[in-house]
């Protein structure tokens, strides 16, 4: 009995980590969004920051509230997040908004692999199965609204 215990908070762990570092992704997409903005005229910054900054904004905060919400329910300490700092310096929006985007998918893509894992379903629960759809769901929106105004940047 005790190596099952021993199991599932290992699973949980696991879980806890996968979201710490789809936070530290999304969270550079964050920096690399707000550097972009002081790259573009006032119109296109609005642009972004309504259709791209706001909703990656929304994903890191559910991704941290997902986090800190399943290691209580778990009994286990929740983690500090840390923002990135300066993002390497470009001159170019377009370039930032495409390197948010690779952090943004970077982090789908360890979410994808930690649902599919099952442990989720394993050890974890219906909140934090909602939560981990809840953060991909609003990643996926933003690479549309990305590709858009990217193609539109230079016009």
């Amino acid at each position: 009995m005790r190596s099952v215990t021993y199991t599932t908070a290992e699973g949980r762990e696991q879980i806890l980590d996968a979201l710490v570092l789809a936070a530290d992704e999304i969270a550079l997409a964050l920096a690399e969004l707000s550097e972009a903005y002081e790259h573009l005229d006032e119109q296109t910054a609005e642009r972004l920051e309504e259709a791209l900054f706001a909703p990656v904004q929304t994903a890191y905060g559910r991704a941290k509230r997902t986090h800190a919400e399943f290691a209580q329910r778990s009994e286990l300490p929740a983690r500090t997040f840390a923002m990135p700092g300066q993002v390497a310096p470009s001159t170019a929006a377009k370039q930032l908004i495409e390197r948010a985007l690779e952090a943004l998918t970077r982090a789908d893509l360890g979410l994808a692999g930690l649902q599919d894992s099952m442990l989720p379903v394993e050890v974890g629960d219906a909140e934090l199965r909602s939560g981990l759809a809840e953060v991909r769901e609003l990643a996926e929106r933003v690479r549309p609204q990305a590709r858009e105004l990217v193609r539109t940047l230079g016009r």
